[in-house]
């Protein structure tokens, strides 16, 4: 629980800052216009920063921030001033990195903190569909296969004693091909990314909490602990954006919490040798079912096989809906790759590493996504889809949506216009992923229904029309204006679907 405030004291010889919303920002006046000089230390050459010490020099906080005893500062520590920038970026996922790319290039000053060293491991499929790819290539980001990707045509999908591929489609706005890469080979890329388009990136920065301005509640700043050492520093901006994860303590110490009315999913993987690591299919199984269930009704999940080029394959089950069963996931996916086809070659004495779960928030499932200065991407905003468990598409994507509605905000002159510019971002999620969202819970609530899909499940998704529905929810992968009926059927759903 927050313990009482501290106010900490005013600094002496520091620049002033310009007002923005109501908030204290450092360094020169931009007076709310996009054209900001680089400040000294930004990285241009592609490496994060890792500095031995708090970026930008040290000193008091200013006064009117606060922080909180217990949370951010212990009795007796001197909380030391870590900089400024024109927005802070907690946590260097892909959300967080898109995020801090995007506003870098624009040339407003970023700070990105990440608590960990990076490269570092993070639970996830490795399998990147064809919305991830033209985030990539909007960043920048060569993906050919000579850069170290591994491309694939489509999904296979696995249910029953059938199996049908699905190629990629070619579309206006979606490149014909997704890839597959390590998780913390990902991050790292994208986090470089962003410090070579000029944001600070300080790793081993562990952010404790926010700085709020006293009379408004509106966020100026983090509290972190920086280093081995943790020693207690304060960042300040403006705005800040919440990127640190399913966990989101920056969230919730803003009072953004959790919709209880939203499932959360889980996802456990481990990796095994195979002589099909180089399938150029993802490999999806729907028929997924509890073995210690005398009446192997399905669960509301799939399980996969993906590929990775390098002598192996991610092989990993994702459950859309936790509620819905009592269950030993890390057995299930034991048992589960026991029984696998004899051309996988799986074997326990296969497995290259332990397995390895993380929480799926899904849905939208922590709001409001705007408030008091504070963004939420990815994660943290649980931008997971609800059908499918996919959350690296999404988490890159609310970054981007974060960082335009940010540009524009900064742009304004007055508090009143930046404020209203950045309420815009809500419904930019809202209009992007409501309607589709809500088609995933719909989807994903069969799944969950024994009396439905208990009996005759795996024969009835097994047709052939019914696993070419299933692929297209699966990928969101549509053209606006198609003639295809099922694209017009999908789109049309998607507007009349609940999505609140």
């Amino acid at each position: 629980m927050p313990g009482p405030e501290q106010t900490v004291p005013e600094p002496t010889g520091e620049a002033g800052g310009q007002q923005t919303g109501g908030q204290q920002t450092g360094g020169q006046e931009t007076d709310g216009r996009q054209a900001h000089e680089r400040r000294p230390g930004t990285t241009r050459d592609g490496v994060p920063v890792r500095p031995e010490g708090p970026v930008g020099g040290e000193g008091p906080v200013r006064a009117g921030a606060t922080v909180r005893a217990g949370e951010s500062v212990k009795a007796g520590e001197t909380v030391q001033a870590g900089g400024s920038a024109d927005v802070i970026v907690v946590g260097a996922g892909p959300a967080g990195s898109t995020a801090a790319a995007h506003l870098a290039r624009t040339g407003l000053d970023v700070l990105l903190l990440e608590k960990s060293v990076l490269p570092r491991e993070k639970v996830c499929g490795d399998g990147l569909t064809p919305r991830v790819v033209k985030q990539l290539t909007d960043l920048g980001i060569d993906v050919s296969e000579e850069a170290g990707w591994l491309h694939n045509r489509g999904l296979r999908l696995v249910s029953g004693r059938r199996s049908l591929e699905f190629d990629w489609p070619e579309l206006s706005a979606f490149p014909g091909f997704g890839l597959v890469r390590r998780r913390a080979d990902f991050d790292e890329l994208l986090a470089r990314k962003a410090a070579s388009a000029g944001a600070r990136v300080v790793e081993r920065a562990n952010v404790t909490g926010p700085l709020l301005d006293e009379r408004t509640g509106r966020i100026t700043g983090v509290t972190a602990r920086l280093g081995e050492e943790r020693r207690p520093v304060a960042y300040r901006a403006p705005i800040v954006v919440a990127a640190d994860g399913n966990s989101t303590r920056l969230s919730v110490a803003m009072k953004r919490y959790r919709r209880t009315d939203r499932a959360m999913g889980v996802a456990y993987r481990t990796y095994f040798t195979t002589p099909r690591h180089d399938d150029r299919y993802l490999e999806a199984w729907l028929d997924l079912r509890s073995p210690t269930d005398p009446a192997r009704r399905l669960l509301p999940g799939y399980a996969w096989v993906f590929g990775m080029g390098d002598g192996t394959a991610n092989v990993g089950l994702g459950i859309l809906d936790t509620a819905k069963a009592e269950v030993d996931w890390r057995e299930l996916l034991r048992r589960w790759c026991d029984g696998l086809p004899p051309e996988y070659g799986y074997t326990p004495d296969g497995v290259t590493e332990p397995i390895r779960g993380a929480a799926l928030p899904m849905g939208l499932n922590r709001q409001p996504h705007y408030a008091d200065g504070l963004l939420l991407v990815g994660d943290a905003g649980g931008t997971v889809s609800p059908g499918t468990g996919e959350g690296i598409a999404y988490a890159m994507e609310s970054g981007r949506y974060a960082a335009e509605t940010i540009v524009q905000a900064l742009a304004r002159r007055t508090d009143r216009g930046r404020e209203l510019a950045l309420r815009a971002y809500p419904q930019a999620l809202r209009s992007a992923y409501a309607g589709y969202f809500a088609l995933g819970r719909l989807a994903a609530e069969l799944l969950g229904r024994p009396k439905l899909l208990g009996t005759a499940g795996a024969a009835g998704l097994g047709h052939p029309a019914l696993l070419k529905v299933a692929f297209r929810l699966m990928v969101n992968l549509t053209e606006p204006n198609s003639k295809d009926a099922l694209d017009r059927l999908l789109h049309l759903l998607g507007r009349v679907a609940p999505g609140k």
